[in-house]
This record gives C-alpha cells, structure tokens and sequence, in this order.
C-alpha cells in the first residue's frame, strides 16, 4: 500500500494521520513537563512500537501497559520500565516472572491482600523481587483502596515486611473525569485526583513506609491538571489519537483526531432511508460515546480527503459487517453513490483500533507506512 493514495486502497481500514498524531504526543510531552511530572504513557490504546515511540519522544523509555502480552511486545522492543496497571493474579505471577527474567524493570499492581500474600510467597520461594504499587480509588469506583482508613496502611506494611516484595508507592486512574460536564468539573476532579494521591502517599510516609511513586493520570485529567499536588508521575493514553469523546469533553478538537475508518458504500436502501457501508461493528464497535454526546451514532461521517464532516445524515445502527446512515436528505445518495469511499472518525479511539492488527499511516492523503499492532492479552 505504500505510496497509494486513499481511493485507492480497500475497505474497511484503520487510518492513521502521522502529523496529527505527532502533534498530540508532543502537547502531551510538554504538558507533563509544564506539570513537573515524570511521564510514563499509558499505551494500550496505541499497541504499536512505532507509535509509541513517538509518544515517549526524548523522555526516558517507561511505559504503562494494560496486558502482559503489551509487556512482552515493548520489552522486546527495547523497553523495558513497565508499569502493568492491572490488578495482578496467581495464574500471571509466572508471566510477570519472566519478564523479569528477561531484564524487564516490572512493575506490578493489587489492592488485594490475599494476592498480595501469596505474589510474596512466590517471589521468596523462587528467588525473585516484585515491585509493586497499591491501587487507590479515588472516585472511578472501578478498583482500589479508600484513600482514608485503616486498609492502605495495613496493606502497605504487608507488602513492606514481606523480602519478596518492594513498596514501590500508590497508583490511581481518575477514570470518572470521563463524567464531567465543562472544564471547571473536569479540572476539579483532575485536582481532587492528585491531592487524593498526595494525601494516601503521606499517610504511607507518616507510618514508616516508602512510598516514591505517586502516579496518577487519565488523558482528560492530564490535559485538565492545574495543581499536581504532590504527585511524581503522569498517565495517559487515549490522547495520542484522541477520539469523539475527547472532542466532546473539551480536550481537543475533530482536527485533533489522528485515527480514522476508511470505509466504502456497499448499498442503497432507498425504501429504508438507509445508506450502507462496510464498516460494521466489527470494525467499528458499537460503542455510543459519552453520555452526553448520545444521539451523535457510532461515529462521525467524513470526506475521506479533507476529513469534513458530511452532511449525510447519522451512522445510526450497526450490524457485523454493515453500518446503516440514516440519510436525513434524499439528495445524500447521489452524493455517496455506491462505491464511494468515507472516513469515520470513532467515538472511542480504543475499541475502534483494537479491531484492526495495523495502522495504515497517512501523510496527507499518500501512505507513508504500515504499522503493526500487539493485539490480544
């Protein structure tokens, strides 16, 4: 595909635009380092060394992944500070092993007693050492201590009093900024967020135990952050491509959205109203974006060169291999005659590349470069 230009290329099709992608990983650089935080990118939206390494830029090679099979790809690339931000489990301890083993600086996370107990039984009785972070919840709801009570300090001295684990710190996701309506809130709970952290990393302190991590982060929260506390660390991932949802939060605009669907008209149903494409679920997904963005349909339907939106009408129902604009002006199918070609900007960046095991990467409207995916867990 190299050299082609987009009507010329098949369907259904992940797009990445590389100047708008490098342009997002660069704001994200600076606004960490505005922030005086170390930044540690969350890289399970991206899953691409290519992209990832535009992420990092010149900052020191140290990520956050979301599966071990993430860990095992950037390890082998040639990163090797990872952060596996998922609750451990016993059937993954011989995993997180031998990452180890092959040079990998691992970094585990729980909130769990009972895994905590035997992730240390493991080490001691295999001759290894994990670090490992305390996941704190700080009003996501999803996973987590309570930043107050007796817990966090019980936990922590378990993991401190135990020789095959190290008390590496706190780690929280701020995933409810995902609810915000406006700035004000979004920045409110991006600063709540940090103190929170600051707050359980004190207590850990005041009680005798390191605690040197303090790493928050989500990518509506970084760019909202106005006083870091007392955090040292930065997540986040989604930012890099930005999607509908980050448009309708207020982080970045459509012309900020690097990922994009090539997708061809298959079909007229001009009975129905309905104009179809190949893009479907499968391509897709059907996730409806933000609560309040419900309405918009399963993504935004472009010109496939300036990436416009088309006043066409709603991609407002999906199946496997199909998806359905409801056409709004009958004059829509004349202009999006069968065989012509779109671009769907995704209302959640993550699920839609998580269908594709490439990127197709544009400059322009010209491909420049196929990229791979480290797809599965």
């Amino acid at each position: 595909m190299l050299g082609q230009r987009l009507s010329d290329l098949p369907t259904p099709l992940l797009l990445l635009d590389l100047p708008t992608l490098e342009r997002n990983a660069g704001r994200m650089a600076q606004r960490a380092g505005a922030l005086g935080l170390a930044f540690r990118p969350h890289v399970k939206t991206a899953k691409s060394m290519q992209v990832v390494q535009r992420m990092l830029g010149s900052a020191a090679p140290r990520i956050t992944v979301s599966t071990l099979r993430e860990a095992e790809y950037f390890l082998a690339g040639g990163i090797p500070d990872i952060t596996y931000a998922v609750g451990i489990i016993p059937d993954r301890f011989e995993r997180a092993a031998r990452l180890l083993d092959a040079g990998a600086r691992l970094t585990l996370v729980s909130d769990c007693p009972e895994v905590v107990g035997r992730l240390g039984r493991f080490a001691r009785d295999t001759g290894r050492c994990f670090d490992l972070l305390i996941e704190l919840d700080v009003g996501a709801h999803r996973a987590g201590l309570p930043v107050d009570g007796p817990d966090l300090l019980d936990l922590g001295r378990r993991i401190a009093a135990d020789a095959g684990l190290r008390l590496a710190g706190v780690l929280t996701h701020g995933g409810h900024a995902y609810g915000c309506d406006g700035p004000e809130a979004l920045r409110a709970v991006a600063d709540r967020e940090a103190l929170d952290a600051t707050r359980a990393a004190e207590r850990l302190r005041q009680a005798g135990l390191a605690c040197p991590v303090v790493s928050i982060g989500s990518s509506p929260a970084a760019h909202a952050l106005g006083d870091p506390a007392g955090a040292t660390e930065l997540r986040a991932g989604v930012y890099v491509f930005n999607d509908l949802d980050q448009v309708e939060l207020g982080c970045c605009g459509l012309g900020d959205i690097a990922v994009s669907v090539l997708a061809s008209v298959i079909g007229h149903n001009r009975a129905a109203g309905r104009i179809l494409l190949d893009a479907g679920t499968l391509a897709l997904s059907k996730d409806a974006g933000l609560t309040t963005g419900v309405g918009r349909g399963y993504g935004l339907v472009c010109d496939p060169a300036t990436l416009a939106p088309l006043e066409v009408g709603t991609l407002s129902a999906m199946s496997q291999e199909h998806g359905l604009i409801a056409v709004t002006d009958a004059r829509a199918f004349d202009r999006l005659p069968v065989g012509a070609k779109v671009r769907i900007l995704p209302n959640h960046a993550c699920i839609t590349s998580a269908a594709f095991d490439r990127y197709v990467v544009l400059a322009g409207q010209q491909v420049i470069g196929v990229w791979d995916r480290v797809n599965g867990w």
